[in-house]
């Protein structure tokens, strides 16, 4: 379910997983067609995100990217400092505040240079029973795991456009595709994602703008190791067709690929990162 924002308590499992690392920035394939192209990355200060933001900066892309959480996205700017061509950029702000989303992709497009790429990534898988969702809280869910995708897509199409181009990539998750327990609102906004990605597709495939959505499985981060008990990683394990856990570097590789200009003619439909997870 990629990089959710979880709040539980448990033991990582460590009977059965292989956990070697995925693949590392530093042994990625190198696309030159990402070099010196603006990058906005919303969600980028941890687990996947900060995997994104890394790989890309690595590539040699510029890269603004916009979090909730301030420490953990300050330190990895700190990391990337003096290690890459352009050091990213981070802003502090919330998803939901749509002003606040127009007005940094807007202002990627000016700091970067351009605006080529929109990475939108960030959102939050916290739990709950159908029975305890209220108007407000389902406002609140659709707000932070669906609406900021389209108003940040919609504000960063005229500026691709004048460039002659672009790609944007939207995070789903697998969460939908096998029914989980108690994430009902959440998988109700990445399956719209996924419906969106295609409208979206058909829509600005003659402006030259790639869209396709980028569905992880279960991504170990230490968010997600919060939540899930040995038996539940076993299980995970069990379900995969391969039995190595999916890391966030992983995720990056793919999008990496889908980023750069080796793939083209990719548009409009969704890329799976899970290990083969069913």
């Amino acid at each position: 379910m990629g990089d959710g924002h979880l709040g539980a308590v448990s033991q990582p499992c460590r009977a059965r997983a292989d956990r070697r690392p995925g693949v590392s920035v530093s042994q990625m394939a190198s696309y030159p067609s990402l070099r010196g192209k603006g990058v906005f990355v919303s969600g980028g200060g941890s687990g996947i995100g900060a995997a994104l933001v890394e790989g890309f900066a690595r590539q040699g892309a510029k890269v603004l990217f916009v979090d909730i959480a301030d420490e953990p996205s300050q330190a990895l700017v700190a990391k990337l400092d003096g290690e890459v061509d352009f050091t990213p950029r981070f802003v502090c702000g919330d998803l939901t505040d749509l002003a606040f989303v127009k007005a940094q992709v807007e202002a990627a497009h000016v700091l970067l240079g351009g605006l080529q790429i929109l990475v939108n990534n960030a959102a939050n898988d916290d739990r709950h029973a159908i029975a305890e969702v209220t108007p407000e809280y389902w406002d609140e869910r659709m707000a932070v795991n669906l609406r900021h995708l389209f108003f940040a897509a919609q504000a960063a199409v005229p500026l691709m456009e004048a460039a002659g181009g672009g790609v944007i990539l939207n995070f789903g998750s697998i969460s939908w595709h096998l029914a989980l327990d108690q994430l009902s609102l959440y998988q109700t906004a990445k399956a719209g994602i996924e419906g969106m990605t295609r409208a979206m597709a058909r829509e600005l495939g003659g402006k030259g703008i790639r869209v396709c959505a980028i569905v992880p499985g279960n991504v170990q981060t230490p968010r997600q190791e919060k939540w899930y008990t040995p038996e539940g990683e076993r299980e995970i394990l069990d379900a995969q067709c391969l039995k190595s856990r999916v890391q966030p570097d992983d995720v990056a590789a793919l999008t990496l690929f889908l980023a750069s200009d080796d793939a083209r003619m990719c548009t409009g439909h969704e890329y799976f990162v899970d290990a083969g997870w069913r």
